[in-house]
């Protein structure tokens, strides 16, 4: 048929050429119509192989984060809990990846769907589908995982290993991807990637999750925290705090570092795609320059928060302390996660000195009240998130905003950039309902857990040491401050042979 009408064409154009000379044109033609469509193809392809080694390559390193996170954890407790909290952090990652597989997923992002929740893709049926690819759901699982890393750190060394395998599964399964679905899912009530009816004509911009991750996980933690109360010891008969410090400052920072590092997968790679263009073809302005933009902002927000912190803590103790700045660092990265992406990188220096302030104010506000947060967990990824989420509704770009949420020109952006308030608006009504939501979840599991029995360990135990009494032995050679036994402290010895209380010298390996 093509053929006909090729010559067709060109005998009416071209009485002159023989019927060989228009079939010989026509079938080059043809030729050449093929081989564009066949390159097209390609080009396509490998725009959609590249971006996916992208995304895959984003979610290897944040699943990496949760080495990060269990070094921070293992540093931030007493070494008799060490082995406890690694294990904990297994159990986020593997708990998490059953539920989120078999529900939290279809939760989040399952399409078509309403406002609230997910109504499809449940164990993984009907992936992959038009903008639903495996690469995707690890991404996602890696960010789930991230939540219920956060939590365990506010309830550790007081908590049952059976509390942490069910908030565990009920965070991942369902609390954390209803949120995702709000603000994430392109038919979340409050997204701003939503093709119409934009809350505020904007939808909260939460890029990374600021709101959707921090502050899921450090609600749930403040809440579990609360719920359960202080450590034994934390606190004396006056109500003045009492340090109960981590064992290892080395393992603080690895950990510090490995989530920096990791970071740049959480921030950067949420962008999902790397091949987009802005402007013309052949021009610099494309996604891959914001994708640079967005690893720059969130190294300025770490970095302005870790100076802010050293010297604030500076001041109001008299210290150096490198626990601390790795405290503020994080929470400065945590702020930024919001907006890394829509803000100029002078603006990430502003989040970040804010972000390490409201941390050092959230800490004096916990001690105050005797909360107890062993790894400051739920003050600095709920404060610090929140903050991010304000902060991102003051300082959003027009111009970034429109190129990272494109399809309504005119949007609002940030306050203090000249767009009005109407973003701001709907970046409290994200703090606003995560926090509600959050509560009402994760409150009523953990009071629940706390009825039957299943949420704290005794207080033998828990002044004994989880190693000792839950796990079967200890990590490594420890010595600890606030141990009752012979001469102010004890010496714990990693063995493979049993180990017994010995009336003289404390617990010692015996034969």
């Amino acid at each position: 048929m093509a053929d006909m009408t090729c010559s067709a064409m060109l005998g009416a154009g071209a009485g002159n050429l023989s019927t060989t000379t228009v079939s010989f044109i026509c079938e080059s033609f043809q030729n050449i119509t093929g081989s564009l469509e066949t390159v097209t193809n390609q080009i396509t392809d490998a725009t959609s192989a590249i971006d996916s080694t992208y995304l895959l390559f984003s979610a290897y390193l944040v699943f990496a984060m949760q080495l990060g996170f269990a070094m921070l954890c293992a540093g931030s407790v007493r070494a008799k809990n060490t082995m406890n909290i690694m294990l904990t952090n297994v159990l986020d990652a593997a708990a998490g990846g059953i539920s989120y597989y078999l529900f939290g997923f279809a939760f989040a992002f399952g399409a078509p769907s309403n406002g609230f929740i997910g109504r499809h893709f449940f164990g993984l049926k009907d992936v992959p589908a038009t903008g639903f690819d495996y690469p995707f759901f690890l991404y996602q699982w890696a960010f789930a995982i991230a939540a219920a890393g956060i939590t365990s750190g506010s309830i550790a060394e007081r908590t049952q290993f059976v509390a942490y395998l069910i908030y565990s599964s009920f965070l991942t399964g369902f609390v954390y991807p209803v949120v995702s679905h709000w603000f994430w899912s392109a038919d979340g009530w409050a997204s701003a990637s939503r093709p119409e009816n934009l809350l505020f004509g904007s939808g909260a911009i939460d890029f990374a999750g600021s709101g959707v991750v921090h502050m899921v996980g450090g609600i749930a933690g403040l809440w579990g925290a609360l719920i359960e109360g202080p450590r034994i010891g934390r606190f004396d008969h006056t109500g003045r705090s009492v340090a109960l410090r981590g064992h290892s400052a080395s393992l603080v920072v690895l950990g510090t570092f490995l989530l920096w590092f990791g970071w740049y997968g959480f921030n950067p790679g949420s962008f999902l795609v790397i091949l987009k263009n802005y402007g013309d073809p052949g021009s610099p302005n494309g996604q891959w320059s914001a994708v640079g933009r967005t690893a720059v902002t969130t190294t300025l927000a770490g970095c302005a928060a870790g100076l802010t912190t050293l010297f604030g803590k500076r001041l109001l103790s008299g210290h150096w302390n490198v626990t601390d700045v790795c405290n503020g660092l994080l929470g400065g990265l945590a702020a930024i996660t919001a907006g890394c992406s829509v803000v100029e990188p002078w603006a990430a220096i502003v989040c970040g000195v804010v972000a390490a302030c409201v941390l050092i104010g959230c800490n004096k506000l916990a001690e105050k009240y005797k909360y107890d947060d062993p790894l400051e967990a739920a003050q600095l990824h709920g404060g610090c998130g929140t903050w991010g989420l304000i902060f991102t509704g003051l300082f959003a770009k027009k111009r970034y905003v429109n190129e990272v949420y494109p399809g309504h020109p005119g949007r609002p952006y940030g306050l203090f950039m000249g767009g009005g308030g109407k973003l701001l608006a709907a970046q409290i009504i994200q703090v606003i309902v995560i926090a509600g939501w959050v509560s009402f979840t994760m409150g009523c599991l953990f009071l629940l857990l706390r009825k039957f029995h299943l949420l704290r360990i005794s207080s033998e135990d828990e002044m004994a040491g989880m190693d000792l009494t839950r796990h079967g032995g200890f990590a490594y050679v420890y010595h600890d401050e606030d141990s009752p036994s012979h001469g102010g402290g004890f010496m714990m010895k990693s063995t493979p042979s049993r180990v017994e209380p010995s009336a003289s010298t404390g617990h010692t390996p015996q034969a």
